[in-house]
């Protein structure tokens, strides 16, 4: 009988070992991003400095570079970053719900941004 983790990776799943350096935010915004072949708009439902998780229902396979555009809420520039497919997530029936991209070029200023929105949303969430 295979293990949890090999029946994953033959799936293209990668079970999520927790390497974040910081903790992602909850937000929600859309997001255009473009693989080899494909462009795509779905919406995130978390972001830190180190990258983001985009829910979808066709992630691009792992390790595949994506370019990703959006602009963070209260901002006017719309921010474009490459990134890799770095985990994808699935149900408990093994329907893709998203996945994880890691940021490959952040700009200083666009790293900056980020921190800013993460720090306010969680200065609200926490005075809630």
């Amino acid at each position: 009988m295979a293990s949890t983790e090999e029946l994953e990776a033959r799936r293209g799943v990668r079970t999520v070992v927790e390497r974040r350096r910081s903790a992602r935010t909850p937000i929600v915004v859309r997001i255009e991003y473009a693989t080899v072949d494909a462009l795509f708009s779905d919406f995130t439902s978390n972001i830190n400095e180190g990258g983001v998780f985009i829910e979808t229902d066709a992630p691009a396979p792992l390790e595949s570079v994506v370019h990703l555009r959006f602009r963070l809420p209260g901002t006017r520039e719309t921010l474009r970053v490459s990134g890799r497919v770095a985990w994808i997530d699935a149900d408990a029936n093994g329907k893709a719900i998203g996945m994880g991209i890691e940021f490959d070029s952040l700009t200083e200023a666009d790293r900056a941004r980020i921190n800013a929105l993460v720090q306010r949303l969680r200065t609200s969430r926490d005075a809630d």
